[in-house]
């Protein structure tokens, strides 16, 4: 099969053997891939290994100890090794795809997502009906797709952040009641003015640096920052007196240090919650570009530069 390394020369097409699934592994023949920051860290690692976590596709092989899943269903997920033919993964990583007309770009735009983000507002913001939600970096993908969650599941008010005037007018496509400019200084203040000056209650932060502290002051007392994204930094000044006036609890989340059976939970709980979100199609994720599988370096670099407002997908 093709696939895509990463080496010390930059990408690179190469040859590799079909994988073999596991006894708890689904093999997926890959239709789409969607293109995330993340590969542009695996990029920079020059490991020789494949790149990519989230893909689209139908399922090929079956393990012996797979749930779910039977050859032929049409699948979404995530896992290592993306950008090759063959993918295989977890089945409790993978989504069925229950639409008979499948967009699979789309589909492979939205499982990363709707796995992060739901972990993010649900188990660890511990989103309920009737609480306000705040998306620092709403114009993400990770922000758009949780800006849906977050209403579906019955947020009073859904707020987001982007310091892109373009892209902040699109905000409310996507469930946002009230769009912030966060290139403004002191940009906190207007949440507290959407929010009767109570603050959110959750915040899901996919920025971070140095933008972190006006988080924390736009924060509900006793309020949960999930810090999903560090887009702006990974390192800035923290102030301890504001986290300790608030009351605030500040949540880091990643899928690198769960196990197999954590990631098998929080999947099957965030089906059970989007379960109609799904059987219409998933959440609505704009398809910036999509480029043939051969062009993953342009895509790749079209990345770098920022210049797209969606999904930028690889299709095969």
């Amino acid at each position: 099969m093709k696939a895509f390394i990463s080496t010390s020369d930059g990408l690179r097409l190469v040859d590799r053997s079909r994988p073999v699934p596991n006894p708890t592994e689904i093999l997926v023949r890959t239709r789409a891939v969607g293109v995330n920051r993340i590969d542009l860290h695996s990029l920079a690692t020059t490991t020789d290994q494949i790149i990519g976590m989230e893909w689209s596709g139908e399922v090929v092989e079956v393990g012996a100890e797979c749930r779910g899943f039977t050859v032929g269903d049409r699948v979404m997920g995530t896992g290592p090794a993306a950008y090759s033919e063959y993918v295989v993964t977890d089945y409790g990583r993978a989504v069925p795809i229950p639409k008979q007309d499948v967009d699979w770009a789309a589909s492979a735009s939205s499982t990363l997502g709707l796995q992060t983000m739901h972990d993010a507002l649900v188990t660890r913001g511990r989103l309920r009906p009737g609480h306000a939600v705040l998306i620092q970096g709403a114009a993400s993908v990770m922000g758009l797709i949780g800006m849906q969650i977050a209403k579906v599941l019955g947020a009073r008010l859904v707020l987001g952040t982007s310091g892109h005037a373009e892209r902040r007018g699109k905000l409310k496509d996507f469930g946002c009641d009230v769009a912030i400019d966060s290139s403004q200084e002191g940009w906190s203040r207007k949440v507290l003015d959407a929010t009767e000056n109570n603050g959110a209650d959750i915040i899901v932060d996919n920025v971070s640096g140095a933008a972190f502290n006006q988080c924390m002051a736009a924060a509900a007392f006793e309020g949960r920052i999930v810090n999903v994204g560090r887009l702006g930094g990974a390192t800035a000044p923290f102030d301890f007196n504001l986290h300790a006036l608030r009351r605030l609890e500040y949540i880091g989340v990643t899928f690198r240090t769960r196990s197999v059976e954590q990631v098998r939970s929080l999947n099957s709980r965030m089906m059970e919650d989007l379960g109609q979100m799904l059987s219409e199609g998933g959440p609505q994720v704009p398809i910036a570009r999509r480029f043939a599988f051969d062009q993953a370096s342009e895509a790749l670099d079209t990345l770098r530069r920022s210049e797209h407002f969606g999904k930028l997908v690889l299709e095969l």
